[in-house]
């Protein structure tokens, strides 16, 4: 029995991948509507940091594999297999959107191609949060194969990655968003409170041959308190200023990225925890 950081790899992968692919959508948003090409161009360099983190992403991915030689290995079933769809998909979502920024950065991406491609990227992004739930959606792991794991995994994408992408927008001195993205991850956290509360009713109804899913993670509720605080304060480090019709500080929006990263990697952490099959228990 354990918390799942175990699978700290994983936790990572997960995490920062879903925050890249909610932030490119906003800070997406911002380049596709903005006016003015000097506004655009710093939004181009502000999106270079979520490649850094993808990058990242990628690097505790192969960690997972034990050596960095498998990763093509991963790749060999594309079509057949969830988890060679997820590293597909999250490598085309890389490149598209990487090779993207790189063309905009350079000033050599014409304006009308420059819209399309970078849509494509943000479609690629929810294609790659997508092809994540799949690979978790096995039948004989009960604990994992529902619904709430492809809410948990897309609520983290609206959570993380709109307030992600306003710490990028307001270091280089453009506004930290709309008023209505802050409200997106509000309404995710409100979902996110939801899914604990529900599957955690649900956990005891879930038996292996060995034991229950309730055990495999006897933390299980002090540990999401723990982590729904670190969400609200992590947004009330953007909402409070926006409230009172100010913009929110570099630092306030860094801070409270660090504290809603730290909360969705100890929800899944015990994602991870609560792994168990068909006829017998494992936990770490």
């Amino acid at each position: 029995m354990g918390n799942g950081w175990h699978e700290w790899p994983l936790v990572l992968f997960t995490v920062l991948g879903q925050c890249v692919a909610g932030a490119l959508i906003m800070t997406g948003n911002g380049w596709l509507t903005a006016k003015d090409e000097v506004v655009k161009q710093r939004i181009v360099r502000s999106m270079f940091f979520l490649w850094l983190v993808m990058g990242i992403a990628f690097l505790a991915s192969v960690m997972h594999l034990g050596s960095p030689l498998r990763a093509f290995n991963s790749l060999n079933r594309v079509g057949a297999s969830a988890l060679s769809n997820e590293i597909a998909s999250g490598s085309l979502f890389f490149a598209v959107g990487g090779l993207w920024w790189l063309a905009a950065f350079l000033g050599k991406m014409p304006a009308a191609l420059g819209k399309i491609w970078l849509l494509v990227g943000m479609l690629l992004g929810l294609v790659f949060v997508l092809a994540m739930t799949n690979v978790y959606q096995i039948d004989t792991v009960p604990t994992w194969y529902n619904g709430y794991t492809t809410v948990a995994f897309f609520m983290t994408m609206l959570l993380s990655g709109p307030l992600f992408a306003a710490l990028l927008l307001r270091a280089v001195g453009i506004s930290s968003g709309a008023p209505r993205f802050a409200y997106v991850s509000v309404l995710a956290l409100l979902v996110i409170v939801a899914v604990i509360v529900l599957q955690g009713l649900s956990l005891d109804g879930i038996h292996s041959s060995v034991q229950s899913a309730s055990a495999l993670v006897p933390d299980y509720g002090s540990l999401q308190v723990w982590r729904i605080i670190l969400l609200a304060a992590g947004l009330g480090c953007w909402i409070c200023p926006l409230i009172r019709r100010k913009e929110s500080s570099v630092g306030g929006l860094a801070l409270g990225l660090v504290l809603v990263l730290a909360g969705e990697i100890i929800g899944r952490g015990l994602f991870y925890g609560l792994h168990m099959t068909v006829g017998m228990a494992v936990a770490g």
